[in-house]
């Protein structure tokens, strides 16, 4: 805001809109600080490596929630002198060329775009340095020969540069490069903006879901004999659930309106539809083995017909990791999600079709526990490949 007030005041004062952009004082400053950063100023890296530590302290924690962990981080800290390397590189290679103010440039204008800075004038680096040294970095740490980025669609243009770059300086592992472009996700009360301070915090959205989920769950009444510890956690995998559930069914790269109410629905196609699909079938298994009925070890030879709805779920369950193939090959975990979804609904018309306490012949019961059985495992193992928990009851 500050900037853009001192942008307005120099174009008062008869600047042009991009000489004052440029000249703006605090950018100045941002520019100065840079420079003496990269020279390694001992008071300017002191006040980085503070502020660093704030925000991946924060990271951490948000990540916790989320149930996410990384194997692997790269610093742009780390990998920006590797990047000026490769634009020394370049410069010998004829790949990229210098202007008259010393700044370094690449030509894409054959490759349909048109031409991009990859070191500034003052020798300091661009986002686009940074990501030719971390490219090179993953391949000497994995020899990969595909890597995935995993950005928001508002990234297109500088991935397709990057990557044309890195084929042009002749890299083995250019060709499989990829971006995946992930559509922006709405809120009902607008875009979620990072830049322009309209932020909506993770942790604010991931609380907000856990408390809805409370909300919603005591309404339903679904949380009898739950004491104080067990019913929070289960705020906790409903609510993480739903919002995680919801973001991944539409395909990463639509664009998406994200509502956390209909999200925390228990029917429809919503993750705790699902958590409660597999809260039913563990029921079902503890009631089994109460009656003491083995049927991990039952003789199913007995069972002479199969009814529609167990041979159509039979069918689904075999599909699972046809679906999971689909998913890695399309970058997509809406094929997973909409798989599960398909498998609970199939599982609850299974159920309501034929009641499987009510069924006499002792063979059939053993195949209907056996195959309620084998759908709970595949709705857990197909939730947790999505990142998110299902709850044993509700």
């Amino acid at each position: 805001q500050e900037y853009k007030k001192q942008v307005a005041e120099l174009q008062e004062n008869g600047q042009t809109e991009d000489e004052a952009k440029k000249n703006a004082p605090l950018l100045l400053e941002a520019q100065d600080m840079l420079r003496k950063w990269e020279a390694n100023d001992e008071e300017v890296v002191a006040l980085w490596k503070q502020m660093n530590e704030w925000v991946y302290a924060g990271f951490e924690k948000t990540y916790q929630r989320m149930g996410v962990t990384f194997d692997q981080y790269y610093y742009e800290s780390g990998t920006y002198l590797l990047g000026k390397d490769i634009v020394t590189e370049g410069l010998e290679k004829g790949v990229f060329f210098t202007k008259e103010n010393g700044s370094v440039w690449v030509d894409l204008t054959a490759e349909g775009l048109d031409e991009k800075l990859v070191l500034r004038g003052d020798g300091t680096s661009v986002y686009i340095t940074q990501d030719m040294g971390t490219a090179d970095l993953k391949y000497d740490d994995f020899g990969i020969d595909k890597s995935v980025y995993v950005v928001g669609n508002e990234q297109d243009y500088h991935f397709d540069v990057l990557f044309k770059i890195m084929r042009k300086l002749g890299r083995s592992y250019g060709d499989g490069l990829y971006h995946l472009s992930y559509g922006m996700v709405d809120l009902p009360s607008g875009k979620m903006k990072s830049r322009e301070g309209t932020v909506v915090d993770a942790d604010e959205l991931m609380q907000e879901m856990v408390d809805t989920a409370a909300q919603h769950t005591k309404e339903l009444g679904k949380i009898d004999g739950f004491n104080e510890a067990q019913a929070a956690e289960l705020y906790e995998t409903l609510g993480m659930g739903a919002l995680k559930y919801f973001l991944l069914k539409v395909d990463p790269k639509k664009r998406m309106l994200f509502n956390p109410q209909e999200s925390i629905e228990f029917q429809g196609n919503t993750g705790p539809f699902i958590q409660y699909s597999h809260a039913r079938i563990a029921s079902i298994l503890r009631k089994a083995e109460q009656i003491g009925l083995d049927f991990k070890q039952a003789d199913f030879s007995g069972v002479s017909k199969i009814e529609e709805s167990e041979s159509t779920l039979i069918y689904l369950l075999n599909d699972f990791d046809k679906k999971i193939a689909q998913a890695g090959a399309d970058y997509s975990p809406a094929i997973l999600a909409q798989y599960l979804f398909d498998l609970a609904k199939e599982y609850n018309r299974f159920y309501a079709d034929l009641p499987i306490f009510l069924e006499g012949d002792a063979s059939i019961l053993a195949f209907r526990v056996a195959l309620s059985a084998h759908t709970a495992k595949t709705l857990k193992r197909g939730m947790q490949l999505l990142g998110i928990d299902v709850p044993e009851r509700m």
